[in-house]
């Protein structure tokens, strides 16, 4: 037997992560038995000390296993599990994670570079000395909106676009470094690089500026833990100095601009001879300051191009996949040249193409000072697959390197066919997963948007799950949630972190949506219910009930205030959204045919089902006879309100109205051939392709495949002309269309 990852809170090896007590999880592999019999988890303090152990048990879930421990701040603990299986093998193995500073008090202060123009953005720097030789040493930092860390010279860590996006306007989460191999005995510099990010840069569709403040700061706090046994603390207050850094202007849209001659040498290392300002007080408050909850954000692959030359004689670099992340680029050009790159993710008539960016220009801006020079982005990303390629005056492709960045999360499984078209259709699947988790799921990694759609999410969480290792990464993503349903009585925004904009409170998206949306909303319920289906983590459920409960009561007041009959006949429905099934022909008009308020109920039915299936897992026994009788109220008038009793029903026959009450079971007893016969019609109307949207589509073939219609299932699924899944992959996509 073999034991394989070991994860702590759904992450191996995590340092300074948020957690309440540690998760502990683990796969037995390489072994002839069945199943577990039987674990030990035993966990030690640095000293080697055992601090919790839960002898030899049967009930030790390998799934997720909470100890019930106190844990210590900035402590390393390890911990080691043995298993024993059913047929007598058995293993051991071990690991560590590291906490953070738990509620340790800051002794670190926000500062901020000394300028009156808040869009400069400032390196900060902080000289030290160490007295002796070095233990080890941590440094807790974070900075809003994006930050780097520097020591002596050096880049900290392998993550990127820290500190990620969440909810600022309720919490900052902090990282931990662990810095010992950076810093030497004497002398030591801290440096901060900062860019404006999502917390004060363009975002959202109106390119709002300045959403959560209108200052870039950080706060950092170094502890050094000598040899002698001492300990030296570095923290960010009024003795730091800063300059003005030569990115000139960045934003997560528009790319970034970078100015080589503005460059400051040394400006983290000791002895900078540049002259520098001081800092001053930062704005934020500490006590929004935690841990981090995300995974780490990494370089996870590199590309190399194809040089085009196009018929408008552009040179354009054709990186074979549509990703999100950047391009570096070895450069040498003259003082004074400028290199510009522009991002597309497609070609038109084979020449360079983004109208369909909208106002994202999705650019990078290099002024040469006549060096030569590898070159990077900070402080943004894009969503492409084609650069163009202007000033550079030997255009050659070794010179040119796109790296996908995203959030730590790695394929658990993959699907080989024995069709081509469907593996590039899967790989195409993924990819667009890979693209969209970043941090938060977002809906696309390139135009003016790049929010985290919870629609989007809801709808996705399931096969993401299957796909990838997801707990961590969704989790973090549900707690945010969490945080805006709190701020908005129980309702779910259209998509989460939600910035607050006051003087907007009547605009369709950006009012919070107050009164919920039926799939988007429902992420509360459909992604707790699939993470836990999926991993069986117990703890994870445990804690996110909460927004699951929270959501189906939200919905029961809108339903009691319209007499308590089990419908949902309010908040702002988006429907059957990008259907393609509207009687007018108008294709550009995004609401679907389908009936708004049969659409909610279908979803407020489902998610009650959902949540009296998460009470009934967590032993909630009340809870579960709550939610179940709700659920059968709401069916009961569903019925009532949709159908005749010989199975037809009473709103307009769509695609999706069909799929839902058959995925749901939403039908009259003994009448579900009645509704199958409803859909088969709808699709040969179509000449037997599929004209679902949101609401439809994800269901669309299992509710064939469940329901005795496997073979209309497949047709749809191999169709490859317009619409169909294959046809984006007749058409040269290496990921999924929007629509």
């Amino acid at each position: 037997m073999k034991l394989t990852h070991l994860r702590t809170n759904h992450l191996e090896t995590p340092l300074g992560l948020y957690m309440e007590h540690p998760v502990f999880s683990w796969v037995a592999e390489a072994t002839g038995d069945k199943k577990q019999a039987a674990a030990q988890i035993v966990v030690k303090n640095p000293q080697g000390g055992i601090v919790y152990d839960t002898g030899k048990q049967e009930t030790l879930s390998s799934l997720g296993t909470e100890i019930p421990m106190e844990l210590l701040p900035r402590t390393r603990y390890h911990w080691t599990v043995t298993v024993w299986g059913d047929g007598g093998d058995s293993a051991t193995a071990s690991s560590w994670f590291e906490t953070s500073k738990r509620q340790e008090p800051w002794q670190a202060q926000w500062i901020t570079g000394d300028t009156d123009n808040k869009d400069t953005h400032p390196l900060l720097a902080k000289d030290f000395s160490l007295p002796g030789e070095i233990e080890s040493a941590r440094a807790y930092v974070c900075g809003v909106g994006i930050y780097e860390l520097e020591i002596n010279g050096k880049k900290a860590g392998d993550e990127y676009l820290l500190p990620g996006y969440h909810c600022y306007d309720f919490q900052l989460e902090y990282q931990t470094f662990d810095i010992t191999d950076l810093l030497r005995q004497g002398e030591n510099t801290l440096g901060l690089a900062l860019g404006p990010g999502w917390y004060k840069g363009d975002i959202i569709f109106e390119r709002y500026h300045d959403l959560y403040g209108d200052t870039m700061q950080a706060i950092c706090e170094v502890h050094v833990m000598m040899k002698d046994g001492s300990e030296q603390v570095v923290v960010s207050d009024n003795t730091w100095k800063s300059y003005s850094s030569p990115v000139t202007f960045s934003n997560i849209y528009d790319g970034e601009h970078y100015d080589t001659r503005k460059e400051i040498p040394g400006w983290s290392q000791p002895g900078c001879p540049a002259p520098a300002k001081g800092v001053r007080p930062g704005t934020e408050k500490l006590e929004k300051l935690t841990a981090r909850r995300n995974p780490k954000i990494l370089k996870k692959r590199s590309f190399t191009p194809k040089v085009l030359h196009t018929k408008k004689d552009e040179i354009v670099l054709d990186f074979g996949q549509n990703i999100t992340g950047w391009v570096e680029f070895h450069v040498s050009e003259p003082a004074g040249a400028e290199v510009v790159l522009s991002y597309g993710e497609v070609l038109q008539d084979d020449c360079f193409y983004r109208d369909n960016l909208r106002s994202a220009k999705e650019e990078y801006r290099y002024i040469s000072n006549g060096a030569p020079a590898h070159v990077r982005p900070h402080f943004t990303f894009y969503g492409f697959r084609y650069v163009k390629v202007e000033g550079v005056s030997h255009v050659r492709a070794e010179d040119f390197t796109a790296w996908h960045i995203r959030s730590d999360v790695d394929p658990i499984g993959s699907i080989i066919t024995g069709d081509e078209r469907v593996n590039q259709l899967f790989h195409n699947a993924m990819w667009g997963q890979f693209d969209n988790f970043l941090d938060v799921p977002t809906d696309c990694p390139q135009r003016d948007e790049r929010l985290g759609w919870t629609g989007d999410a809801a709808i996705i969480s399931a096969t993401a799950c299957k796909n990838l290792y997801m707990p961590a990464f969704f989790h973090h993503f549900i707690h945010n949630v969490e945080m805006e349903q709190n701020y908005y009585g129980g309702s779910v925004p259209f998509f989460v972190p939600a910035p607050k904009i006051p003087d907007e409170q009547d605009a369709f998206w950006l009012s919070g949506n107050p009164e919920g949306c039926a799939i988007w909303s429902d992420v509360a319920t459909m992604m707790p219910w699939a993470v836990y289906e999926n991993y069986g983590d117990l703890t994870l459920l445990r804690e996110e009930y909460p927004v699951m409960k929270n959501w189906v009561e939200h919905i029961r007041k809108d339903d009691e205030a319209d007499g308590g009959r089990g419908l949902w006949l309010r908040g702002r429905q988006l429907g059957d959204w990008l259907a393609l099934d509207r009687e007018d022909g108008d294709t550009q008009n995004p609401f679907g045919a389908t009936d708004l308020a049969y659409t909610a109920t279908a979803f407020y039915y489902y998610s009650s089902q959902l949540t009296a299936k998460a009470a009934k897992a967590l032993g909630y026994a009340e809870d579960q006879r709550e939610y179940e009788g709700l659920c059968d109220k709401i069916k009961a008038t569903f019925l009532e309100e949709y159908f005749t009793p010989d199975g037809s029903l009473k709103v307009p026959v769509t695609q999706t109205a069909c799929v839902l009450s058959l995925f749901f079971g939403l039908y009259p007893e003994g009448k579900r051939d009645a509704v199958l016969s409803q859909l088969k019609a709808r699709i040969e109307a179509r000449n037997m392709h599929l004209d679902t949207g949101f609401c439809g589509t994800p269901f669309l073939c299992r509710a064939l495949s469940d329901n005795g219609a496997n073979d209309l299932a497949y047709t749809l699924f191999l169709n490859d002309d317009l619409p169909s899944w294959l046809y984006e992959v007749k058409m040269g996509a290496t990921t999924v269309w929007e629509r």
